[in-house]
C-alpha cells in the first residue's frame, strides 16, 4: 500500500502479534507511542456501529520531534506520526504509517524537509521489519 500520504503492507500475523511487532521495531528506531486509540471500541461505543479491530498509534521519537518543532513550531500540526494498525473485512491485518517526508512539501522551511526525509527512512526500516 502506497499513495500521496501514507505508505504499509499487509501482514501475516494476528492482529494483537502486529500491534505487538510494530510497537517493538518502533521502539527500536528510538520510537514511543505516546497515544493508541482504539477506533473500533469508539465507534462501538458511540455508534453502536462495528467494524473490524483498528488501532491509531501516535508514534514519536523526541529527538526528531524537537528537531522538527526547533525548525518550525507550527510543525506540531503534524506530529505525532501516526500509525494505523487494522483488520480488514477479510482478516488480513495491515500496517500504514502516515509518510512524514510529506512535511517538507507542507512548508517552505528548507530545514523541515531532510527531518521528514530521516523519520520516513526509520518508519520504512520498521515497516520492513514486520
Amino acid at each position: 500500500m502506497e499513495n500521496r500520504y501514507g505508505f504499509g503492507k499487509s501482514v501475516a500475523l494476528s492482529f494483537d502479534q502486529a500491534l505487538a511487532k510494530v510497537t517493538a521495531e518502533l521502539q527500536k528506531e528510538g520510537f514511543g507511542v505516546l497515544t493508541e486509540i482504539d477506533v473500533a471500541s469508539t465507534l462501538k461505543k458511540k455508534l453502536d456501529h462495528n467494524i473490524p479491530p483498528y488501532r491509531i498509534l501516535g508514534a514519536c521519537n523526541p529527538a526528531l520531534a524537537k528537531r522538527a518543532l526547533t525548525a518550525e513550531p507550527s510543525i506540531g500540526l503534524l506530529l505525532p506520526c501516526n500509525v494505523v494498525v487494522r483488520q480488514d473485512a477479510a482478516g488480513t491485518v495491515q500496517v500504514e504509517f502516515l509518510d512524514p517526508g510529506m512535511m517538507g512539501q507542507m512548508t517552505s522551511n528548507p530545514d523541515v524537509g531532510p527531518i521528514g526525509i530521516e523519520v520516513r527512512e526509520k518508519l520504512q526500516r520498521v515497516m520492513r521489519a514486520l
